[in-house]
């Protein structure tokens, strides 16, 4: 088993979660990644998803929007812009911004910022799929 490290994540307005973790899981710029005691030392973009935290046989998910993450041997830091356990997300809300989002892709009027349009689908997704599951 796999030896735990301290995880704390923290946004504009609190301390969202500061507690000994076996593993993290979250979206980056670059992908997909996975963090364990002992990760090399670096740091990473946070891209729209969602995060899981496990520890033991605990697992918990929450959405996650933007941010940085510094990653050393014994903690990992997120400094997030926002992020929200399932219970804090207003599922018609994001329902209604996803539509918003894909009604904008699809028209890709003159003057769509099509990337802020496709950020805006992405943090949808991540909140609808994370009460979802």
């Amino acid at each position: 088993m796999a030896e735990n490290f301290m995880l704390k994540i923290i946004t504009p307005d609190r301390v969202f979660y500061e507690d000994e973790v076996s593993m993290v899981e979250f979206n980056t710029v670059e992908g997909e990644v996975g963090i364990y005691r002992e990760h090399i030392p670096m740091t990473m973009i946070v891209a729209p998803g969602i995060l899981t935290i496990t520890k033991g046989d605990e697992v918990k998910e929450a959405a996650l929007h933007a941010g940085f993450t510094e990653v050393l041997p014994d903690k990992v830091t997120v400094l997030a812009e926002i992020i929200e356990w399932p219970g804090e997300i207003d599922v018609s809300r994001a329902e209604d911004a996803k539509a918003r989002a894909e009604e904008r892709i699809r028209e890709n009027a003159p003057g769509t910022d099509l990337h802020r349009a496709e950020m805006s689908l992405k943090r949808a997704v991540a909140r609808i799929e994370t009460v979802k599951k």
